[in-house]
């Protein structure tokens, strides 16, 4: 049983021998909450984990005859404000000439096996009732006649819980919603380490940390998506918690628009994080007999360091949230033309780039910008969904012959969320543009259409459908290259224009439902000018995101690292590209640049026409060693050895489910003159009694000895050991595979 109900004093304990989750009904009929963390036994009464304190004179109290029960104080499930408690609320809702503060009191609940899904929203699934449980606690305002249902959700194999609301309107009047979190949750103290993955294009999710302070720490976007700027994801750690042990807290939210993750400390050093829509410029009109459902909000608890929560994230998404026919099904290694021709390219170009990429063993051909309408450069066509004639006069349908005539497969770069002012379609429907056509700012040459509205993403799907159709693609890589500005619907009434951002991405969602329903074949890579919508939103549907413009090997270490402590590996678009990288203008090694691509979805940014013969038969065994190694990287288990936010070094490793076998990625990136001799890398998650072999090398290992004494480097130039040295110069990086053998020694 993973959820209790103690019946008589209205206690619900959510535990599976890894995390105990505990909350109750309090005396004023509200959700108290009780605690959060480690697994505790169930018992009967957990009401001393209720702390009352009487608060002082200035503070206000429910009960004239119980001065202690202030919910200023208490900690709280689903807070309002305006009733004893002064901090930012969980939900804020007004009935048009009805003076209330919300007052949501217990009604009932509900308990299901499984999780039911949430219409209309991407979220965590349990394909089996017996991989999860849930409950219901539904709560009513009798003066609003408005019923609000928290869903908790808890999985029994992993250290998660989600959660989520959702409010329906009793009434006979119209509810105007102002704020409506996905989850509140109070702390009993401010001991924590605030830590988010922050940063902006071609730079994204660096790791930023400080502690909790007094006052209110937030981050958020603005912009109609996620953002490069700051993920949806945070976390709360112990200052003592480590990577691989202590306490933390983590925190993600399944949504791909503007969002609030925030952390009010107040003067009892008590913390209250908050996970939703972000309030400000939202507001929803909910008529009477209509409902409105929160994106959801994932929690994990970890008593094993960061690493253990991104453990917990990974198998949750790669299990639990990724479209399930992508779980075990390798994908392509790919080859995009973006950065060998751009703009600049026709028929012959492309089928010789296939050709001599498919030589070389790679999978997949990607087309990218510029196949359509009228699009020589980023001015004009977005919108205009149809084969430019003058590059590709026999069509996409020919291409795609000659491309699968190689045994290669198709994939497709669309924007289907944009409209260029010069395009047939603005000039047929200008009205389809975001914003008013007397205020309307360009981003990137071009605005953004209205997927609030119904017929915008009925017309797109028949577009991408029929190109799906005709040119049985296998892949499509759905880019998002500006943000939203002027965010204003010609479709919805003034009073509704607060609802658009919502309105916006559940179009964006429908549009992805009905595609992945339709094709479950075709593989989607989600963009957003790289990576500014990396989210679990985004993943439900499309199981890899490009992580970044940037393909530098030396600024993807932050980027991968970064990202890793939410998002699995295998969701990484990671690759290799040509030197000088087009982002930093940095020359870096061939196999650096492979070696940092290995740890994701693999494949190539480059022209393979230009290659020596010495890079291609590199480039031939890169390939070979992806291919062989992918299920590894797919499946395995990631840990972090080295941040590169601490140092001139990274490392992180993945170990297989059995830990039978691992790969090491290690990474310097400056040479240092005159290193240490005796140079070792102290490795994670091995079995201590298995015997290791390092492929290439002659000498066994304990799994003990690794982890403990290390895996001893290669020898590093000194300035006078040319002779011996076996790596030197700046961006070196080896990657090391192991595997375990039955070999036994003294």
């Amino acid at each position: 049983m993973l959820i209790h109900v103690n019946q008589e004093n209205k206690q619900f304990h959510l535990t599976n021998g890894q995390v105990s989750y505990i909350f109750h009904v309090m005396k004023n009929g509200q959700l108290g909450h009780l605690y959060y963390g480690k697994a505790l036994r169930h018992r009967s009464e957990f009401s001393h984990l209720q702390t009352y304190n009487v608060p002082t004179a200035a503070s206000c109290h429910v009960y004239a005859d119980d001065p202690a029960f202030c919910l200023e104080t208490l900690r709280q499930e689903y807070p309002a404000y305006g009733n004893s408690d002064f901090r930012e609320p969980a939900i804020s809702l007004t009935k048009q000439n009805v003076n209330h503060v919300p007052d949501f009191k217990y009604e009932s609940f509900r308990m299901l096996e499984g999780k039911p899904r949430l219409e209309g929203l991407p979220a965590t699934y349990a394909e089996d009732s017996s991989e999860a449980s849930t409950i219901q606690i539904i709560l009513k305002d009798a003066v609003l006649q408005a019923e609000l249902t928290l869903n908790y959700t808890i999985f029994r194999e992993k250290p998660v819980i989600v959660r989520s609301a959702f409010l329906r309107n009793n009434g006979q009047e119209q509810l105007s919603i102002e704020r409506i979190m996905s989850a509140s949750l109070d702390l009993p103290d401010k001991d924590f380490q605030f830590i988010h993955l922050a940063g902006a294009w071609s730079r994204e999710r660096h790791v930023k940390e400080r502690n909790l302070e007094t006052g209110i720490q937030s981050i958020s976007s603005l912009r109609g998506a996620s953002s490069h700027h700051h993920n949806p994801f945070l976390a709360l750690k112990r200052p003592s918690a480590t990577e691989h042990a202590g306490e933390v807290y983590g925190f993600n939210f399944v949504y791909s628009s503007n969002f609030l993750m925030q952390v009010e400390v107040d003067h009892y050093d008590t913390a209250r994080l908050t996970v939703g829509i972000h309030p400000f410029g939202f507001k929803w009109s909910l008529k009477p007999e209509e409902s409105f459902q929160t994106p959801e909000a994932v929690m994990v608890y970890s008593d094993q360091g960061l690493n253990g929560m991104s453990q917990a994230f990974h198998a949750l998404y790669r299990e639990n949230l990724i479209p399930a026919q992508w779980r075990t099904q390798e994908r392509p290694i790919l080859i995009n033309n973006w950065e060998a021709t751009y703009f600049d390219f026709n028929e012959e170009k492309l089928v010789n780039i296939a050709k001599s990429a498919s030589e070389l063993g790679i999978e997949l051909f990607v087309l990218d910008d510029g196949w359509f309408g009228k699009r020589n450069d980023d001015t004009s066509s977005l919108g205009d969904w149809h084969v430019d004639l003058n590059k590709l006069p026999n069509g996409l349908e020919r291409l795609v012959q000659k491309i699968s005539a190689l045994g290669m497969k198709f994939g497709l770069w669309i924007e289907p969320e944009m409209i260029s002012p010069n395009s047939d379609l603005f000039r047929e429907h200008p009205d389809w543009a975001v914003g008013m056509p007397q205020q309307r700012t360009l981003g990137r040459n071009q605005l953004v259409l209205d997927f609030s509205r119904q017929e915008i993403v009925d017309y797109l799907f028949e577009k991408i459908a029929d190109i799906i159709k005709r040119t049985d693609l296998a892949y499509i890589k759905w880019d998002m290259n500006r943000n939203i500005t002027e965010p204003f619907s010609h479709k919805l009434a003034p009073n509704q224009q607060g609802e658009f951002f919502h309105r916006y991405i559940l179009g964006v969602y429908r549009l992805y439902e009905r595609l992945t329903s339709e094709f479950p074949h075709v593989l989607f890579e989600s963009c957003a000018a790289g990576g500014g919508r990396f989210d679990p939103g985004m993943m439900y549907y499309a199981p890899q995101a490009w992580t970044s413009d940037d393909t530098d090997a030396v600024e993807r270490l932050k980027i991968q690292y970064g990202t890793s402590f939410a998002y699995p590996v295998y969701s990484m678009g990671s690759h290799v590209s040509a030197v000088p990288n087009h982002q930093t203008l940095r020359t870096t090694p061939l196999s650096t640049r492979a070696n940092t691509a290995y740890f994701g979805t693999f494949g190539y940014e480059l022209d393979p026409l230009h290659l020596t013969e010495e890079e291609r038969l590199e480039i031939k065994e890169q390939v070979f060693f992806y291919k062989k190694h992918r299920g590894l990287i797919r499946d395995g288990q990631f840990y972090r050895l080295k941040s590169p936010f601490n140092g001139n070094e990274t490392a992180w490793m993945v170990v297989s489910p059995d830990q039978s076998e691992a790969l090491i990625g290690y990474y310097k990136v400056l040479a240092t003159a005159n290193s240490p001799k005796q140079q070792t890398l102290k490795l994670t998650g091995l079995d201590e009694a298995k015997v290791y072999q390092v492929a290439n090398r002659a000498q066994f290992y304990y799994g003990d000895e690794l982890m403990r004494a290390g895996l001893q480097l290669p020898t590093e130039f000194n300035g006078v050991n040319g002779h011996g040295a076996e790596r030197g110069g700046d961006f070196q990086s080896h990657v090391f595979y192991l595997t375990s053998t039955e070999d036994r020694f003294d």
